[in-house]
């Protein structure tokens, strides 16, 4: 039987249509710290309210489209110009901002994190909040999954053997360096953070000895005054100043220890205080580029560099 010209000709207009259409990138489901989610490979319009994922998918070459308003450490001061719109901040998103871009995906994260119920009735959207019990691990886990979404496994990896290596060499540089003492200073006032807390990963995942034992675990540590450095009396001190990293005027940190309390300590009279980078540490977290700068930073320091 022949084929009538006309069903011929429509069909070979299809298979045409197709072969120069491209074909729709399957979904992906992504586990994440809220549950799973169904997420487009590569996606396209992608909003970011999690700095860390911020830092990490700089750092993989992703372009994102809009991100929050508020402080962010040198290295990602580019996403405060004009050329990314801004979402809200990393506390309350602005939902009608939000709509309108008609997201791809939509990653929160540690602060934003609360807001992720109601953004995922916008759009697909993932938690990358990294697990405080299991940091690198977990951040480690982070950075792949951004990779798997953007097709940029080869590049997460090779950064993550990297970082791998960058700890195993802090380690091994600070295995014989004595007690460490974390402290954030904020608007005059002082806060001790040990193993299991915010910065817990300096206890744990880099092996540095705890100067205190048994501090309160939380996002605000435990509160201290110059007494209780004296009486602890760290070989090393590691300091964040809090407003230093969200750019609030006021006392620094230099200025809080210095006195004759803090002078009396091993870490003061040795030089071994460290005024660490708080924007890397207070706003960011868990990001690529800056957990290797905190890595270098520590090994450097401990290491006399």
């Amino acid at each position: 039987m022949r084929m009538k010209p006309t069903i011929l000709i429509a069909g070979l207009v299809f298979a045409l249509a197709s072969a120069l259409t491209p074909a729709k990138a399957e979904d992906l489901v992504i586990q994440h710290a809220q549950g799973e989610t169904e997420v487009a490979a590569n996606p396209e319009t992608v909003l970011v309210f999690d700095l860390a994922s911020l830092d990490t998918l700089d750092t993989l070459g992703v372009v994102v489209d809009a991100v929050p308003s508020g402080g962010k450490p040198e290295h990602l001061s580019k996403y405060n110009s004009d050329e990314f719109p801004k979402i809200g901040t990393l506390f309350e998103p602005d939902y009608e901002a939000v709509n309108a871009l008609e997201p791809d995906l939509i990653i929160v994260g540690g602060r934003s994190a609360a807001k992720y119920a109601d953004l995922a009735k916008l759009a697909p959207t993932i938690d990358l909040t990294v697990d405080q019990k299991d940091y690198l691990n977990s951040m480690r886990k982070n950075v792949e999954t951004l990779g798997r979404i953007f097709g940029k496994e080869a590049e997460a990896q090779k950064e993550l053997s990297e970082l791998t290596e960058a700890v195993q060499q802090l380690q091994q540089v600070g295995k014989d360096a004595g007690r460490v003492l974390v402290v954030l200073t904020t608007g005059g006032r002082m806060s001790a953070h040990g193993p299991g807390g915010r910065f817990g990963i300096i206890h744990g995942d880099f092996g540095l000895g705890p100067a205190a034992e048994n501090l309160a675990i939380g996002s605000h540590g435990q509160a201290i005054s110059n007494e209780f450095i004296m009486q602890t009396n760290p070989d090393w001190l590691f300091v964040l100043d809090r407003d230093a990293a969200i750019g609030r005027d006021g006392q620094s940190a230099e200025q809080l220890l210095d006195n004759e309390l803090v002078a009396q300590t091993t870490a003061w009279q040795k030089k071994q205080v460290v005024y660490l980078n708080a924007a890397n540490w207070y706003l960011v977290g868990g990001g690529l580029t800056a957990m290797q700068m905190n890595v270098t930073q520590i090994t450097e320091a401990l290491s006399g560099k």
